[in-house]
């Protein structure tokens, strides 16, 4: 059977409300390649880093996906065309990198000319979705409604700090795989490792090259954390 590479993209914030969580992604793609005599060799899952998502260098699972589609010469495979991008352009650019892409939910006969289109209209369909909202919003306004959040100027610089560690996180989980991989190939060295990732185009979080420092923190931000200590109270406690 012609091999396929799949394509995974989750939210850990909203997998379990749209319907298109991990387990839903696979389960499409599965009963696709099944109906259409495909081998599902490889998957690659990514998990949303937030802001910047619609750009290759902020999806390094994605741009992994396409080196191994690249090297086995197959497609990659979707569950959505959303799970690439709602973006026509993001779109457009990965038709440049020469890698045909097969979205489960629009069949096996889709075209690159018609994902263009389908991307196309789920980006109208955005536009239109934020239009309405802030036409809503301003209505709400008029009315006298007291918009924005109340929350206290320090509090809201937590949760800031706390989002920027969150995604810094969730950036170094789908870097680590990467980097893992080209160990595997021989290249152990935090500079080599670097070297590797910029030939591959992967960015770091903040769009630019990589250096030996930047993938010692990636892999530090992505080890295990060690389980704390037990003082001797805890022990007298019986929680030993």
């Amino acid at each position: 059977m012609p091999p396929v590479i799949a394509y995974y993209r989750v939210s850990t914030e909203r997998q379990g409300r749209s319907g298109l969580g991990l387990d839903a992604q696979a389960a499409r793609c599965t009963a696709f390649a099944v109906q259409n005599r495909l081998e599902v060799v490889t998957t690659f899952t990514e998990v949303e880093t937030g802001k910047g998502s619609d750009a290759l260098d902020r999806r390094p699972q994605l741009a992994a996906a396409l080196v191994a589609a690249k090297r086995q010469r197959c497609a990659v495979l979707v569950a959505k065309l959303d799970r690439l991008s709602r973006d026509v352009h993001f779109i457009a650019g990965l038709m440049v990198q020469r890698v045909p892409f097969l979205v489960a939910e629009l069949g096996a006969d889709v075209d690159p000319f018609m994902l263009h289109i389908y991307a196309a209209l789920a980006e109208k369909e955005r536009r239109m979705i934020s239009e309405r909202t802030r036409a809503a919003l301003a209505a709400r306004k008029r009315q006298g409604a007291v918009l924005g959040n109340r929350t206290n100027l320090a509090t809201a610089q937590k949760l800031g700090a706390a989002r920027t560690a969150e995604e810094a996180r969730r950036f170094a989980a789908n870097v680590v795989p990467v980097i893992h991989q080209v160990q595997a190939n021989g290249i152990t060295s935090l500079r080599g490792v670097a070297a590797a990732l910029n030939a591959r185009g992967v960015r770091t979080a903040r769009g630019g090259r990589w250096a030996a420092t930047q993938v010692g923190m990636v892999l530090a931000r992505a080890a295990p954390k060690p389980a704390p200590a037990m003082s001797l109270n805890d022990l007298g406690n019986g929680r030993g």
